[in-house]
């Protein structure tokens, strides 16, 4: 019995070893959605107003009547909230409300033809519907099923027209049909509001998806999200990926981005392995190397190797004296990330090779050595793309050769740093402020944002604001998927 005990616990440890820490995390607050309250009881009258009821056709006593045309014309929600519900998802619900409705008559009494409209009203209106948040086979987040009653508790109707008052007695028994038919209508409206047109709209948000040329990344969520009273939590890989060779991946053992706050609408966590990705995905699809040779050559540097190198040049060849030098920059690793309370650096690794260039033959190596560097990174949000600014804050050079090199080397020591913050700089920062997208829906921006760092990871607060209307963005998605269509 207690080797079996022992057998479970290992077993347990192991299972919960071989989990996959995200990289990046997301979690969506009380605050956020009282934000997205608005816009989904906008988004709910809307779909409330398409409902369409079937003709109404019937007798009662010396009455035949067709009612048809039912039009919704006024939804007044008196109460209405959106809330998590803890364990499943979100929570939309409508207490004491109205619908204010219209539709046509057609009733034969005796011999008596009459047509006309008929104004009607539903109210006590009250809808619970809770929507079901999951994760789908692509990892990406979805309604799985939505949980839906309605009821309505009475609907006033009024006739008009020379007969009005003659048809007064038939309200208690249309009204009953229609309350009915009414009824029956909300939940599947609300059905499809949600697992069709917010399905769609999840959609939107990037899963895997190409960065650029050279890279992608990879937002798949690692399991269903975490739904409390106060928050949404969401789990995300979080990895870059080399396009080429897209199973070439980077191993996650960064620790667990912890998000302990919920002022804001929005939290974005992200660890050192989500920037650690995509250095490790561009260093492998071989970006990170740079000659730079004849006009791209700064004179006054091409003059301190000139005379750096001027006896090495003499000992080789005197001839090549003449010809122009080049400086290779090549990492010999990929680039790593730290992140710490005080901020974000990045330290660098990079064979520094030193090469005259006589023309129509193979360069002539020079001299190999070994720079270190080390960067201050500072992360900003705009919008939804997440960029990140370079500042070098550290540089030396040291020989692979001797340590006697190494003391000669010295003097190129300001001068290429000089170069880097002033030439190679520029250019990370020209590509890196690009940024990448974060897993947000199309037209859901971050505003307002506020980082923080902490011990292996960063925190991201920000309040939400929609760039267009629910409506839009669900329309938008809906006309883009015939053109996307293969």
């Amino acid at each position: 019995m207690a080797s079996c005990t022992v057998s479970i616990l290992f077993l347990l440890i192991v299972a919960m070893s071989a989990t996959e820490p995200p990289g990046c995390k997301i979690r969506i607050t009380n605050r956020g959605l009282e934000m997205l309250k608005y816009e989904t009881q906008k988004f709910v009258v809307e779909e409330l107003s398409n409902i369409t009821m079937p003709e109404m056709k019937g007798n009662e006593g010396r009455f035949e009547y067709t009612i048809n045309e039912v039009k919704i014309n006024e939804l007044n929600l008196t109460y209405a909230d959106l809330a998590f519900q803890p364990g499943l998802g979100l929570l939309f619900e409508v207490q004491n409300s109205s619908i204010a409705l219209s539709f046509q008559r057609r009733i034969l009494y005796w011999f008596f033809y009459d047509t006309g409209a008929i104004n009607a009203s539903a109210e006590g209106v009250n809808i619970h519907t809770v929507l079901h948040m999951t994760k789908d086979e692509l990892g990406r987040l979805k309604i799985s099923n939505i949980t839906c009653d309605a009821s309505i508790g009475k609907m006033k109707m009024k006739f008009t027209g020379t007969l009005g008052r003659v048809y007064d007695f038939l309200a208690t028994f249309l009204t009953t049909g229609m309350r009915f038919l009414l009824n029956q209508q909300i939940c599947p409206a609300m059905n499809h509001a949600g697992l069709v047109l917010i399905n769609s709209l999840l959609e939107t948000i990037p899963v895997r998806t190409e960065v650029d040329k050279y890279v992608g990344i990879d937002y798949s969520l690692l399991s269903d999200p975490v739904v409390t009273s106060r928050s949404l939590d969401m789990d995300f890989r979080g990895m870059f990926f080399e396009l080429e060779n897209e199973n070439n991946t980077l191993v996650n053992y960064a620790v667990n981005p912890i998000v302990r706050e919920y002022d804001r609408m929005v939290y974005l966590g992200l660890s050192e392995y989500f920037f650690d990705s995509g250095l490790y995905s561009y260093y492998k699809a071989g970006i990170f190397q740079m000659n730079i040779a004849n006009e791209r050559m700064p004179k006054d540097l091409e003059m301190l190797l000139r005379t750096t190198y001027f006896g090495t040049i003499m000992m080789m060849n005197p001839a090549l004296v003449e010809y122009p030098i080049s400086l290779r920059l090549e990492l010999n690793s990929a680039p790593k990330t730290t992140i710490k309370t005080s901020g974000a650096t990045v330290a660098v690794t990079a064979i520094a090779t030193v090469m005259v260039l006589p023309p129509g033959t193979a360069p002539v190596q020079l001299s190999s050595m070994t720079m270190e560097a080390k960067f201050n990174a500072k992360v900003s949000m705009k919008g939804k793309r997440l960029a990140v600014l370079a500042d070098l804050r550290r540089f030396k050079i040291f020989s692979n050769q001797s340590a006697l090199e190494s003391l000669a080397l010295i003097p190129l020591q300001g001068p290429l740093k000089t170069m880097l913050q002033i030439s190679i700089v520029p250019i990370i920062n020209n590509w890196t402020k690009r940024g990448v997208s974060i897993p947000l829906a199309d037209g859901l921006d971050f505003i307002e944002e506020v980082v923080e760092y902490h011990n292996g990871y960063l925190i991201i607060g920000a309040n939400l604001h929609f760039s267009k209307g629910l409506r839009e963005m669900i329309e938008r998605k809906i006309q883009a998927d015939p053109e996307n269509a293969i």
